[in-house]
């Protein structure tokens, strides 16, 4: 939708917009301590004033841009309408203009009204699950054309927080960061990542009585994956790989990948490959944040 290899010269305008219970008021809290100038329910005809070159602020210390919350809930609010708005912004050249969807399964949202026993802006005197089919058709072609889809589905607050200060604080401060994740295939693929390797061909501690209960953290356990005999040459091969794609990456404008590691409990092979290119990529000189998905001790 926008030119991000530029974008860095142009005013960012984040428009935030999603299914109603998705999250898109804890997104736009967080993009607000960013450094984004929030602004939430704007109705329709106003959009265009509000980015209207002389209310943009001339300075850019501490400012990260322009993050407006527009959906269902606002005034004159259509689909079409924003469409349009879309394309008229996008044909500025002091804009970078993208669209953030936030999104959710139906039984999550559902469960979310009943906790909160609120009523959804599209039900009227209807069940909940009638709004929720209402928006989720009437809003296809939006998340359709987004820039970014964030499912909420799986997702706590914190987590949400952390994703948004991964992919947009990383923007903000102008680094290129590599985030680095290990995962488990039992409780699925995480949906963020943009690069997936699986290491379930490599020797598994599991089998071992002494080295079932660790993790690929511990020095014992990275000894016995490190002696198997395709463990060299699948890291040389994937760093060589990652040296040439990420000025690629950073070439198209991107601020940040991400890079997720899976083996089958998450837990030891998935780690160790982990925490070794993520060794490997700061020695490199990038920036690297390492989480293991799946376990609770963090320490790498």
């Amino acid at each position: 939708m926008t030119d991000t290899g530029h974008q860095s010269e142009k005013n960012r305008v984040l428009l935030v917009t999603g299914m109603s219970g998705a999250g898109k008021t804890l997104a736009l809290k967080t993009l607000e301590d960013l450094h984004f100038e929030a602004v939430d329910n704007v109705p329709l005809p106003l959009l265009s004033e509000l980015v209207r070159k002389e209310a943009l602020p001339a300075s850019r210390d501490h400012y990260a841009g322009l993050a407006i919350g527009i959906d269902s809930r606002s005034r004159a609010f259509s689909v079409d309408g924003l469409l349009k708005q879309l394309a008229s912004l996008g044909d500025r050249e002091d804009l970078a203009i993208e669209l953030l969807f936030l999104n959710c399964n139906d039984v999550v949202l559902h469960r979310r009204y009943q906790e909160t026993r609120r009523r959804h802006p599209l039900s009227g005197d209807n069940p909940v699950q009638v709004g929720i089919d209402l928006e989720r058709q009437m809003l296809a072609p939006l998340q359709e054309i987004a820039d970014m889809v964030i499912d909420t589905s799986e997702l706590y607050n914190p987590d949400l927080r952390q994703y948004l200060d991964k992919k947009f604080g990383a923007m903000r401060d102008a680094v290129f960061t590599v985030s680095v994740m290990s995962f488990s295939y039992r409780r699925g693929l995480p949906k963020e990542a943009d690069l997936v390797f699986d290491a379930r061909f490599l020797r598994n501690p599991h089998y071992e009585d002494e080295l079932r209960d660790k993790t690929g953290l511990d020095e014992d356990v990275g000894l016995f994956i490190g002696a198997d005999p395709d463990y060299e040459e699948f890291i040389d091969r994937l760093i060589d790989l990652l040296g040439w794609l990420i000025p690629r990456y950073r070439r198209e404008g991107k601020s940040y990948l991400d890079i997720a590691f899976g083996c089958t409990g998450g837990q030891h092979r998935s780690i160790f490959s982990a925490k070794t290119i993520s060794n490997l990529l700061s020695e490199k000189g990038f920036a690297v944040r390492t989480t293991h998905r799946d376990i609770k001790n963090q320490d790498s």
